[in-house]
């Protein structure tokens, strides 16, 4: 499995909008990211379902810098 493939699968949320939110920023930004921000986004993919949605749905903050600038990254990507 490559590691697009990978990163596809590990996108897939099973809250529709959490999936689009993740897979457009896989579309849009990850392949132009630096290697940094690939990492943070490893970070991001690897949190716990409950706490990736209430960094996505706004309702509380992450606590690592990094991680905050991808969400920041992921929020703020214009719709595909």
């Amino acid at each position: 499995m490559s590691e697009e493939s990978r990163l596809r699968w590990q996108c897939r949320r099973g809250m529709r909008e959490l999936d689009e939110l993740l897979l457009r920023y896989l579309e849009q930004r990850y392949p132009g990211a630096d290697e940094d921000e690939k990492a943070a986004f490893h970070e991001v993919l690897a949190l716990a379902d409950p706490e990736l949605n209430g960094y996505l749905l706004q309702r509380r903050s992450p606590e690592s810098e990094r991680i905050a600038r991808v969400i920041g990254q992921i929020l703020n990507l214009p719709p595909g």
